[in-house]
């Protein structure tokens, strides 16, 4: 075997590490210099995954993802006879959370995106024991509990743009349930959205707001994966009978700026 010291791959990955159970996600295994006539092999916590041929063309996908995917995954590529490979990739760790009927993640306002110094709060409710959960935060920093605990419940009083991480409920045993992307935003503009999946079938409703009023701007562009896909002049955009297509990012612009990106999730009914 010949290993190139040129040629590193790297893995990234589509749309976040942190999902929950029943969603999609995407592995991209990318080598440096050219990404032509390469074929790839899959690892989970160093094991060869026996169905890398889910790779081909440098991506793997997990659709739906189940908790047994949870791990720490990287790639390698190799191409040519005799065989020429790139060393292991840096490692790309997934975490997929269970869905848990009785626990729920309430966030207030109930969207993923925040204007910085604008108030949140977070609280996690179980209907059989609802002292028994604790909202916890992973940041660019680290893993911890919110500064401010209120019982099962955190309040933040002026978020700032360190505030943007994925949020879970946390039991005592170290159980983890429903993370959820929150995003802070120093601009004018922000886009509205659920931060929990929508259901296939059901309504996907987006409104662009600007900071100074809190509400929709009359008018504004809405955006899926970098192209536009409407005009509003009543600054909110619907989606009728929503399917696993309309998994995306989303954004929208106005005169008076631009949201950062939110990743829509579309959860199969049932699921």
């Amino acid at each position: 075997m010949f290993c190139s010291a040129e040629a590193q791959a790297s893995v990234r990955v589509s749309p976040q590490p942190w999902l929950t159970e029943g969603e999609s996600v995407t592995l991209i295994c990318e080598v440096s210099g050219s990404s032509k006539g390469w074929t790839f092999s899959w690892f989970r916590d160093h094991d060869h995954l026996s169905d890398s041929s889910r790779g081909a063309g440098g991506s793997y996908t997990l659709s739906p993802a189940a908790l047994q995917h949870t791990g720490v995954y990287t790639c390698r590529a190799e191409r040519g006879r005799p065989a020429y490979y790139t060393h292991n990739s840096s490692s790309q760790t997934l975490w997929i959370t269970g869905v848990s009927a009785s626990v729920s993640l309430v966030i207030n306002p109930s969207r993923s995106q925040h204007f910085s110094s604008d108030s949140l709060s977070l609280s996690c409710e179980d209907q059989s024991n609802s002292t028994g959960w604790t909202v916890r935060r992973y940041t660019d920093k680290d893993t911890q509990t919110c500064a401010k605990q209120t019982g099962s419940g955190c309040v933040m009083d002026s978020l700032s743009t360190s505030d943007t991480g994925v949020y879970w409920c946390e039991s005592e045993s170290g159980e983890k349930r429903l993370p959820r992307n929150i995003t802070v935003h120093d601009g004018e503009v922000i886009l509205e959205s659920s931060v929990d999946p929508v259901i296939e079938g059901e309504t996907l409703t987006l409104h662009c707001l600007h900071r100074s009023t809190n509400s929709p701007i009359l008018s504004a562009d809405f955006y899926k994966d970098g192209s536009l896909i409407q005009n509003q002049t009543t600054g909110e955009m619907s989606i009728t009978t929503v399917s696993k297509s309309h998994e995306g990012f989303y954004y929208c612009k106005t005169e008076r700026g631009q949201s950062l990106h939110s990743w829509i999730s579309v959860r199969v009914r049932g699921q």
